[in-house]
């Protein structure tokens, strides 16, 4: 038998219930010929750096230290809301903290037995760099490219890439040609942009987001094609096609620092007395003194909010997956509504307004919080001895690395996650 291999593709923010055979006529295949977990889920908070590091370890935010798209850091002057998603957010973690993720990512484990991992991607820095944040494989992406030690790499292929579904077509095809065929590394992971991109630019269901679907559905055939020419029983290599998360059509936006400023519960717009990381259609609140009264008094002020949908502080940060131990004290997540777009797309919610980004997208699509379409990525997986036919037991992000790590003969029950049956049951 050769080496085994695994190839993850993920489509970002695919929702489940838009694969159809008009826009995706490669996953409705496919989803016959696979394992189709059906009640398949994202983690909380519901962003692409969060899922990314989730999937990359196995393991729940909670335990890996990335709490969304948007954190609070004290860099020594106080608790200041960065974004995940910029090139140097990693380094910043590094130094604030004392390090990146708190638990090892596949690509460290891969290095601990001599094996290498490959991942390219087309979505945010942040995104691709924390699936391997302290450079133990590859990691090529358009803001800069590195291998083992966090080197630098000249990558002018990558360089050149856009956002959108040209940028993913050429990153699918220096994936096939270079990285499956001649390379050949025990992982290797394609991180498509879309149709994420378009649904943050665009209405959801909209003929330009279904071009982005159907763009990516293609992408992923290709690689499919690649794998099974490279090794047609699938036994060699398992093929995992998933996504992150879903989105839901934004209806407002939150200011939730002037709702805190308003109640007399944060000093003032700037203040670090209380800091607020939006992400989306959710938001984690930081605070300086994390163990004074100001923490329950603002989680009852939005508890009473008629936009919250739920609240979580003390110990329910555990139950959805966040630490109860840091500066991050309450997270709380928007109330949707159940209705259909005007391209029938159903699902709206507000988001919390985020200073940083002054660009209206209100109408378009927006994830983040636990809102059922939001918690609705999809994952199918094909070969490495797995019996096709749908699968409806409980299933999150957090079960694809122990499944790979199974696949490749390498321990993985240290993780929160577990690796997924081969078979129904």
């Amino acid at each position: 038998m050769s080496r085994p291999k695994a190839v993850v593709v993920i489509c970002d923010s695919l929702r489940a219930d838009l694969i159809a055979p008009a826009d995706t006529p490669f996953l409705v295949e496919l989803a016959e010929r696979a394992a189709r977990f059906s009640a398949h889920r994202s983690v909380f908070p519901s962003t692409t750096r969060a899922s990314a590091a989730s999937i990359a370890t196995g393991c729940l935010p909670a335990r890996h230290g990335l709490l969304g798209n948007t954190m609070a850091l004290d860099e020594g002057e106080g608790l200041v809301c960065r974004s995940a998603g910029h090139p140097d957010f990693p380094d910043r973690l590094r130094r604030a903290t004392g390090r990146t993720l708190h638990v090892p990512t596949l690509a460290e484990r891969l290095s601990w037995h001599g094996e290498k991992s490959i991942s390219c991607a087309n979505v945010s820095p942040g995104a691709a760099y924390f699936q391997d944040p302290d450079g133990h494989g590859f990691v090529y992406h358009a803001a800069g490219s590195y291998g083992p030690g966090r080197r630098p790499v000249d990558d002018p292929a990558s360089a050149v890439l856009k956002k959108g579904l040209a940028g993913d077509r050429a990153m699918t095809e220096r994936f096939c040609a270079e990285i499956l065929e001649e390379r050949a590394p025990s992982l290797a992971i394609l991180w498509l942009s879309e149709p994420d991109y378009t649904g943050h630019h665009a209405p959801l269901g909209s003929p330009e987001h279904r071009r982005a679907i159907a763009g990516a559905d293609q992408c992923a055939r290709q690689v499919f094609e690649t794998v099974r020419r490279l090794d047609p029983s699938g036994t060699d290599i398992l093929f995992i096609a998933g996504s992150d998360h879903g989105m839901e059509t934004i209806t407002r936006a939150i200011d939730l620092d002037a709702l805190l400023v308003g109640a007399g519960l944060k000093r003032g717009a700037q203040s670090r007395d209380v800091v607020v990381a939006p992400n989306g259609t959710a938001a984690t609140l930081y605070f300086a003194e994390p163990d004074s009264d100001l923490v329950p008094r603002v989680a009852r002020f939005l508890s009473a909010e008629d936009w919250v949908g739920d609240v979580f502080a003390g110990d329910r940060l555990r139950a959805v997956g966040l630490p109860t131990n840091t500066a991050m004290r309450v997270a709380v997540t928007l109330a949707g509504e159940d209705r259909a777009n005007p391209h029938g797309v159903r699902g709206y919610c507000p988001i919390v307004q985020d200073p940083a980004d002054n660009e209206s997208k209100i109408g378009f699509g927006q994830h983040g919080g636990l809102g059922p379409n939001e918690q609705r990525p999809f994952l199918m997986i094909e070969g490495g001895g797995f019996a096709p036919g749908p699968r409806h037991e409980p299933t999150s992000l957090i079960d694809i690395a122990p499944t790979v790590l199974r696949h490749l003969y390498m321990d993985h029950d240290d993780m929160d996650g577990r690796a997924l049956p081969r078979s129904g049951r």
